[in-house]
């Protein structure tokens, strides 16, 4: 492959630029604040049928649209933003999943005034703390958890959409609630 970066073994994607870029600097790595955690949650709920490399190519254009996450902003999106951003190609067009970002800063903010902050609504799942997976291979790592289940059930109780338990599973990992880098990964750290 002519754009292969390195032979470092990682937990997923072409070992191109893009993707190791994300394995490497993001993907595991605890994130606390509220705007990055929207963010995922928009561009996990994106990617639901979808590869990730079509959702980290379109990242920009999602920050475009979506005014950088900042979730007041994307609350109060009109239906003719929504509109227009369903005809930009910058995006993936998705008639449920554009409007489900409204929908979905909406029930953020209000769980924001709920408990201080949605990282500390989320984090308080783990006790503050990541949990790491000391998985042999990317093969032994699960799609759900209960853990991404017990989420998944409570956000959508609260109405968000593309919140299935295998798209907040994937959430928590990006996120850093849970380290899965496998053993194999050039990233693994037993002590982590």
């Amino acid at each position: 492959m002519a754009d292969r970066i390195d032979d470092k073994i990682r937990c997923f994607g072409s070992n191109t630029k893009l993707y190791a870029d994300y394995h490497d600097n993001e993907w595991g790595v605890a994130v606390r604040d509220d705007q990055l955690l929207f963010e995922m949650l928009i561009l996990e709920g994106a990617h639901a049928g979808l590869s990730w490399e079509t959702i980290l190519k379109k990242r920009d254009g999602y920050r475009d649209v979506y005014h950088g996450f900042d979730v007041d902003r994307v609350a109060n999106m009109t239906d003719f933003e929504l509109q227009q951003a369903l005809n930009n190609p910058a995006i993936v067009r998705h008639r449920q999943k554009v409007p489900g970002a409204r929908t979905n800063a909406r029930i953020y903010q209000s769980m924001q005034e709920e408990f201080g902050s949605f990282s500390d609504w989320l984090w308080g799942h783990v006790g503050n703390k990541p949990i790491v997976g000391h998985w042999k291979s990317l093969d032994d790592i699960p799609a759900v958890t209960p853990l991404a289940q017990d989420i998944s059930k409570n956000l959508k109780k609260r109405g968000m959409t593309f919140v299935g338990p295998t798209i907040i599973y994937a959430y928590l990992q990006a996120v850093g609630v849970v380290n899965d880098h496998h053993q194999g990964c050039w990233k693994y750290n037993p002590n982590a």
